[in-house]
C-alpha cells in the first residue's frame, strides 16, 4: 500500500498584508494573492530557525543576532 503524505499544518499569518503590498506598490509592482501567505511561511521558517538556535544555545530568549 502506498503511503499518505502527511498534509502540513496550516500556518496562521504573521505579517501586515497591507504593509507588503505598500512595498511592492512602491516599487512600482503589483502583488501576486498568493503573496502575504508566502511571506509568512518565510517568516515562520526564520522564526523556527531563530527559536532553534536560542534553544541549542540553552536560552530562554530569542535574540536578534538568532535570525
Amino acid at each position: 500500500m502506498a503511503k499518505k503524505k502527511k498534509a502540513k499544518k496550516e500556518r496562521e499569518i504573521v505579517v501586515v498584508g497591507s504593509k507588503i503590498k505598500d512595498v511592492i506598490r512602491n516599487a512600482g509592482l503589483r502583488s501576486d494573492g498568493e503573496l502575504i501567505a508566502a511571506v509568512s511561511e518565510k517568516v515562520h521558517d526564520v522564526l523556527e530557525a531563530a527559536i532553534e538556535r536560542a534553544g541549542s544555545n540553552k536560552r530562554g530568549t530569542v535574540r536578534p543576532h538568532d535570525l
